[in-house]
């Protein structure tokens, strides 16, 4: 997946963190776009069809499609031209791993993928998991501080990797946010929401403001400083 994963349990159970990255690489062997022989590259080039293809990669696609349809087109698998579902297969795999570790015993975890967060229960200390949505011109600081107890938390942004979102709709680097995070129940659909409203630029403001709703608030930093965020983002105090 190009990242660091950490993963912090209550219990002492090694063997849930193996399998747990177990699962990481095979996820990351079925769809990385960095290697040639990914299942996701094959269907991607035309050399696998989608009936002969993983049930991993047709819910996939399928969920791609779905964002596709609830983002107005802008949370497109291929935006860059090529098959690259990689917006919501990171967020996703998080949050499959975090199902598996709650039906294995472990409620109280937290995982963390390059930004994208899924956490359950308590801090082994005790109280809610803290996170912290880094500040995106100052990197020792924070913007907010987040506590949750069962939730996920996605973070898009130009600051760390530049213009890697592209706006289909003009086939450019998004412009107008810096930073986007979404907190939610599903770890996937806040990680593709994230990414949408990044590649809207500063229209989507008003359009994550209305995914509250839903439950998946949100905290958004405008290329020029500027901050917002929703009425029941659970920032700690």
């Amino acid at each position: 997946m190009g990242t660091t994963v950490s993963i912090e349990l209550a219990d002492e159970r090694p063997d849930l963190i193996d399998a747990v990255c177990a699962w990481l690489h095979e996820v990351d062997g079925r769809f990385s776009t960095y290697k040639a022989d990914s299942e996701v590259s094959r269907f991607g080039r035309g050399e696998l069809r989608l009936e002969d293809s993983s049930a991993d990669l047709r819910h996939v696609l399928e969920a791609c499609a779905d964002l596709w349809r609830a983002t107005d087109g802008y949370f497109d698998a291929y935006a860059a031209g090529s098959l690259d579902p990689s917006g919501y297969v990171k967020g996703w795999s998080v949050e499959v791993a975090s199902h598996r570790l709650a039906a294995a015993g472990s409620h109280d975890h937290y995982i963390n993928a390059g930004g994208d967060i899924r956490m359950r229960g308590y801090h082994p200390e005790g109280g809610p998991w803290r996170v912290g949505i880094r500040h995106p011109w100052e990197a020792d600081k924070v913007s907010w501080v987040l506590a949750l107890t069962d939730g996920a938390v996605a973070t898009s942004g130009t600051y760390e990797r530049g213009d890697h979102v592209i706006n289909p709709r003009t086939g450019q680097a998004a412009k107008g946010l810096r930073s986007v995070t979404v907190v939610g129940p599903d770890l996937s659909i806040a990680d593709a929401y994230a990414t949408a409203a990044l590649a809207m630029g500063e229209a989507g403001i008003a359009w994550l403001a209305k995914r509250a709703a839903d439950g998946y608030d949100s905290a958004v930093v405008t290329d020029d400083g500027r901050a917002f965020s929703s009425a029941n983002l659970p920032a700690a105090v």
